[in-house]
C-alpha cells in the first residue's frame, strides 16, 4: 500500500526539445516513463534489460532543524525540469522511470524517511537502480534504510560502503532530534546494532566547515576522507589510490552527493554554500566516474539543491550533469 506521503509526478513536467523520433537523437523527456504508484506497478524488467528509477524526496525539515537555509523541498521539481533536455547516451534496453515523490508532511521527518526507505527497497528488489533527488541531506538516512533492508534480504553478509561527495561529515549526534547534519552518525549506530562495519568515505571535506568534535567522531568511527584541497591535478594519484582502496574493501556502494561540496560560484543554490568548495573539474569528474566504473554502485542520490537560492540554474544544471553520468554508467 502506497504511503499517504506519496505524490505522483505530473507527466507534463517532462517536456523539451525534440530533434526527431529516432533513438539516436532522443532526450530524457522522450525516454522517461512516468509511473503513478497509486495506480500501477513498476514495469517488470525482461532478460537483458536494466533500469534506473527516479524518486524525489520533497523534504527540508532536516535542514530546518539544522538551522540551514530552507528551500531544498523544491529540488526534485527543479531537477526534472533541467534534466528533461539531457541527451540519451545509454542503450534502448535501459528503462528510465519516474516514480514520483515522497513528501515530508507535518514536520514528520522520521515518517518521511521510513516511507522513502520502503520505496527504495522496492526499487532495488525489482532490479532497478534508484536515483533519488532531494531534498536536504537527511535523504541519506532514509536512503540507507532502504538499501540496508534490501541487503539484509538479498545480500546478507556483504559489505556496504558509503561514498559521500560533501564538504561536511554530517556526523553530528541527534540533539535531541535528527537533522540534515546527523544521517551518517545514525547510519553508524544502525550498523553497530547489526554488528556490521561502518564503511564511510567522504570526498571534499573542508576544515572550516567541520568542528574538531566532528573530526574526532570521524576518527573514532574509522571514517575515511579526502579533503577538498586534495581534489587537484597535483594530487590525483593519491586521491585515486585512496578511492580505489576503499572500493576494493566493500561489495556494494551507496553513493550520495551533497551539492554544497562545490564552490559557491558553481553551486549557489544550496542550504549551506561554501566559497572554498571544490570545482567540478576533470580531477573531480574522474573520481566521480571511477566510483561508477567500479560496478559496485547499487543506489545514488543528489541532495541539497535549493532552487530558491540558485542563480541562472547553475546548481540545478550541475546536479543534472552528475545525474547524466550516473544514468549513463
Amino acid at each position: 500500500m502506497i504511503d499517504h506521503r506519496y505524490l505522483a509526478t505530473n507527466p507534463s513536467i517532462w517536456t523539451g526539445r525534440i530533434d526527431g523520433e529516432t533513438y539516436d537523437v532522443f532526450r530524457w523527456h522522450q525516454k522517461v516513463q512516468v509511473v503513478n504508484l497509486e495506480k500501477e506497478e513498476m514495469p517488470t524488467l525482461q532478460e537483458g534489460e536494466t533500469g534506473v528509477a527516479i524518486i524525489g524526496f520533497m523534504c527540508d525539515e532536516g535542514v530546518k532543524r539544522n538551522n540551514g537555509r530552507v528551500g531544498a523541498v523544491d529540488g526534485p521539481y527543479e531537477m526534472r525540469k533541467v534534466s528533461a533536455n539531457l541527451p540519451v547516451h545509454f542503450p534502448e534496453s535501459v528503462h528510465l522511470l519516474d516514480l514520483g515523490n515522497i513528501q515530508c508532511t507535518d514536520e514528520d521527518l522520521e515518517g518521511a524517511q521510513e516511507a522513502l526507505g520502503k520505496v527504495i527497497e522496492m526499487i532495488l528488489t525489482k532490479g532497478y537502480r534508484p536515483l533519488v533527488w532531494g531534498g536536504g541531506h537527511e535523504i541519506a538516512y532514509a536512503h540507507y534504510l532502504g538499501v540496508n533492508a534490501y541487503m539484509n534480504k538479498v545480500h546478507p553478509g556483504k559489505r556496504l560502503g558509503i561514498i559521500n561527495f560533501d564538504a561536511h561529515f554530517d556526523l553530528r549526534e541527534p540533539n535531541p532530534l535528527p537533522s540534515s547534519g546527523t544521517p551518517f552518525y545514525q547510519i553508524a549506530q544502525k550498523q553497530k546494532e547489526q554488528s556490521r562495519s561502518f564503511n564511510y568515505l567522504v570526498i571534499g571535506i573542508q576544515k572550516n566547515s567541520n568542528t574538531q568534535k566532528l573530526y574526532d567522531t570521524a576518527n573514532d568511527l574509522n571514517v575515511k576522507y579526502i579533503t577538498g584541497r586534495r581534489l587537484s591535478e597535483a594530487d590525483k594519484v593519491g586521491t585515486t589510490h585512496k578511492l580505489s582502496a576503499f572500493l576494493d574493501s566493500v561489495d556494494f556502494v551507496y553513493q550520495t552527493t551533497c551539492m554544497d561540496v562545490f564552490a559557491a560560484h558553481y553551486a549557489p543554490g544550496v542550504s549551506a554554500s561554501a566559497y572554498n568548495g571544490v570545482e567540478p573539474n576533470p580531477t573531480f569528474m574522474r573520481l566521480f566516474k571511477k566510483v561508477y566504473k567500479s560496478g559496485k554502485v547499487i543506489s545514488s542520490d543528489i541532495a541539497e539543491l535549493n532552487p530558491r537560492l540558485d542563480i541562472d540554474k547553475r546548481t540545478a544544471k550541475l546536479a543534472a550533469a552528475l545525474s547524466f553520468e550516473i544514468v549513463k554508467a
